[in-house]
């Protein structure tokens, strides 16, 4: 490499493994020959990260958390700041596009059993962003100050004080106050902006090298590592770049796309993303008629809603939540079926998971709406076919009867 360019490289690779670690994740990591549709979320998921961190530091440029103030400078952004109209909507569409991409990447992994031995760890890694990003999403909720940000956090930080004999110190330690005030906005603003962003990174670099070591799963479940040629390669993989790279480009492509023309066309998407009552500035006398969360949080708002209070205490609503959430570390272990794909699984399977896909979904409607006694029965009737997914899955996945799986992996 005796170019300008070729002698830099070499004098960088003398300093740091920039050569090698390009070889080692990129272009000598042997991924799967026949990733699908499904496999386009995971970098979609990265790409989002990257817009909002982005977005979120040409944001703070102008936005002021302060209780005076916060409304005022949303505003400000919106109307008078260049292109603040822009970076505003982008901010808050990847908002929800995140979760998008998020789901459908868990959706992924239900069906291809991508939690399964060797990928455990790599699964738990992936739940611990998950509970990350809704931290992030919850803290980035209050700051637009708006009458829907400022009751959802106060609803949702009453939750913490039903917990027994630490309840209340814990709500008064989330909200720095009695009640969500100036002090609760600056500690989400700096919990938003620096902490947990910092955290996500982290956390998301530890689930990619998790993936690098243990390998991608595919569409067929099978461990590309078991069939390899003289050289130590993988019979049925292929180098990720240029192959992925340039397969990851098209559906980035696709995403933009949708991505740009709900900025430009229904970036509110008729207040799902942009509640209609968060254009109106944060007043702590008078309470919305009906206070739900941002969509994404939804199906446990309405798990949380469902479940009956006990001696006047919302908490076993607030341990069901916790649970549905918190169940998703234990599937690797849940599952005691004799194959990873849903190629080769048995109707029982399938039709679990059917079922599980209905109640969330469901559930997410339902907690949108008015708590009234007809959407509470069906709430209650999808929580229980939610959770049943979960703590039926050791007997039913042990008798599903399943097809044998391919010794490598196919594709067309």
């Amino acid at each position: 490499m005796k170019t300008l360019p070729g002698k830099l490289v070499n004098w960088i690779d003398e300093r740091f493994p920039l050569t090698a670690t390009w070889k080692a994740h990129v272009s000598e990591y042997y991924a799967p020959k026949n990733f699908n549709f499904w496999y386009f979320f995971g970098s979609l998921a990265l790409l989002v990260l990257v817009i909002q961190i982005v977005s979120g530091i040409f944001l703070t440029m102008n936005y002021k958390p302060d209780a005076l103030f916060a409304f005022a400078s949303v505003e400000y952004i919106m109307r008078d700041v260049q292109w603040g109209w822009l970076l505003r909507y982008i901010h808050s569409t990847g908002a929800s596009m995140f979760f998008v991409v998020v789901y459908l990447h868990m959706f992924r992994g239900l069906m291809y059993g991508s939690y399964r031995k060797p990928r455990e760890l790599l699964w738990i890694i992936g739940m611990i962003i998950y509970l990350a990003l809704m931290g992030e999403a919850f803290m980035g909720y209050l700051l637009p100050w708006g009458q829907m940000s400022f009751w959802g956090a106060q609803v949702i930080v009453n939750l913490f004080s039903s917990v027994p004999f630490v309840g209340p110190d814990l709500s008064i330690l989330i909200r720095g106050d009695f009640v969500v005030s100036d002090t609760t906005l600056n500690r989400f603003f700096a919990l938003h902006v620096i902490a947990i962003p910092l955290i996500l990174v982290l956390i998301v670099v530890a689930h990619l090298v998790a993936l690098h070591e243990v390998g991608s799963n595919n569409p067929d479940g099978i461990e590309i590592k078991k069939h390899k040629d003289a050289n130590g390669k993988p019979l049925d993989g292929i180098p990720f770049h240029p192959y992925y790279t340039v397969k990851d480009g098209v559906g980035v492509v696709g995403f933009l796309i949708i991505f740009c023309a709900i900025i430009f066309f229904a970036p509110d998407m008729g207040g799902y993303f942009l509640e209609y009552n968060n254009f109106v500035p944060a007043n702590p006398m008078k309470t919305p008629v009906h206070i739900a969360p941002v969509w994404y949080f939804t199906p446990y708002y309405a798990i949380l809603r469902a479940v009956p209070p006990m001696f006047g205490s919302q908490f076993p609503g607030v341990v069901a939540m916790g649970v549905a959430t918190v169940i998703f570390f234990f599937l690797p272990w849940l599952d005691r079926g004799k194959v990873k794909s849903i190629r080769y699984r048995g109707p029982i399977y399938k039709t679990f998971l059917t079922l599980f896909v209905i109640s969330f979904i469901g559930l997410g409607y339902l907690g949108l709406m008015p708590a009234t006694p007809t959407y509470t029965l069906i709430s209650r009737v999808l929580a229980v076919v939610y959770f049943a997914f979960f703590f039926l899955m050791p007997w039913y996945t042990k008798i599903d009867k399943t097809k044998p799986e391919p010794s490598r992996v196919t594709f067309k």
